[in-house]
């Protein structure tokens, strides 16, 4: 059945009648004799889509037009293949393809939660979601899978601002798992500057051994003293003391024993049971008693310093460690390296001046092997 609005009318006897519709006379315009544009171009803009989008939201809260069930832990999502497939390559895939799936009423996904995916359609029919603490690995993992890359990286940088010495590693973990570079950096630079907060927290007593070694062999490891290290590393082999015993001296090798106080050194460390029972960790022992009488004289790997750098507040009194030299000399400040080396800046510090005094100091923190620390005295 065809139904054509506007043309003709029938009467009832038999007669063809044309339509008021036709029979009103439409204003004829000279295109010529026109001064404004001939035609206008108009557009709602984004509260167009914005409105259709609720509107299907309503749809599928009511279940008007919905064409297809997603089953997911038992509990159904009504829902619109277009809209799925509109913004899903995943579900454009298995609606357009001939696929099982595109003809059944009721499509059962496994490998998620029924709550991810309740969020995840909220996305879909509003553009809009809200990203927690709870959700956020479980939605991050849901848009993975249907490949809503938008979503996807919105979760990572909610897990980038929530890193805290608790839960750097955990996410460091996950973003490792996931091929999320710049959030794995993140992560890890995070750690090492925070190292000694983080020691304290459980997911530090549960890296693996790699894991452990990857951090505690870093030059940019941020410390107090060598002694924290020390202290972190022995408490995670007692933590699982049985299976991790066989890896003390390969772990222990990463420490710089030669860098701990003497007095710490005969007092802690050569007296701890696991170590005197350790036979093979007696040469890193010996290394350190040698770099303790012959001072200078004696090098390897683990009398390197790391690079810590500190700030001195003349207003606080206090002694504070920077991340980076960058973040050192970003302020005015007269600058005194161990080496002798002397940095003079000012209030009226220039441009030039500045970069040239980023790049000898990190010169510096390259080349001279016995410099500790950085001291920044800031007017």
């Amino acid at each position: 059945m065809v139904l054509i609005l506007g043309r003709r009318l029938n009467r009832g006897d038999g007669r063809v009648q044309e339509s008021p519709v036709t029979k009103r006379k439409v204003f004829e315009m000279d295109p010529k004799s026109l001064s404004g544009h001939e035609f206008f171009d108009f557009s709602s803009g984004s509260s167009h889509a914005e409105s259709i989008l609720q509107i299907f939201n309503e749809f599928r809260d009511s279940r008007l037009f919905t064409d297809v069930i997603i089953c997911v832990e038992g509990k159904e999502f009504p829902c619109h293949r277009a809209v799925l497939s509109a913004c899903s390559s995943y579900f454009r895939a298995m609606f357009c393809n001939d696929h099982r799936e595109s003809r059944e009423m009721l499509v059962e996904i496994n490998g998620i939660f029924a709550e991810a995916m309740d969020c995840f359609l909220q996305y879909v029919y509003t553009g809009k979601v809200k990203i927690t603490t709870d959700n956020v690995q479980y939605l991050f993992e849901t848009s993975s899978l249907f490949q809503i890359n938008v979503l996807r990286d919105a979760c990572a940088k909610f897990l980038e601002e929530q890193l805290d010495p608790c839960n750097c590693l955990g996410i460091q973990r996950f973003a490792d798992t996931h091929s999320l570079k710049t959030l794995f950096t993140k992560c890890k630079t995070f750690a090492l500057q925070n190292f000694e907060d983080v020691a304290q927290h459980e997911e530090f007593l549960e890296l693996g051994k790699d894991e452990l070694i990857d951090y505690i062999c870093s030059d940019e490891l941020v410390i107090s003293k060598e002694e924290m290290v020390f202290e972190a590393v022995m408490h995670w082999v007692y933590r699982a003391v049985e299976s991790r015993r066989s890896v003390l001296q390969e772990i222990l090798t990463h420490v710089r024993l030669p860098l701990l106080h003497p007095n710490y050194f005969v007092q802690t460390v050569e007296v701890d049971q696991l170590i005197q029972n350790s036979p093979e960790c007696y040469q890193l022992l010996h290394e350190a008693r040698r770099y303790h009488v012959l001072g200078n004289e004696m090098m390897s790997p683990r009398t390197r310093p790391r690079s810590t750098v500190e700030c001195y507040d003349s207003f606080s009194n206090r002694w504070t460690e920077v991340a980076s030299l960058k973040e050192a000399v970003s302020s005015p400040a007269v600058t005194s390296c161990v080496g002798k080396l002397f940095v003079i800046g000012g209030p009226s510090i220039s441009k030039d001046v500045y970069l040239e005094t980023i790049t000898l100091l990190n010169t510096v923190f390259k080349c001279v092997c016995r410099l500790r620390r950085v001291f920044l005295f800031f007017f």
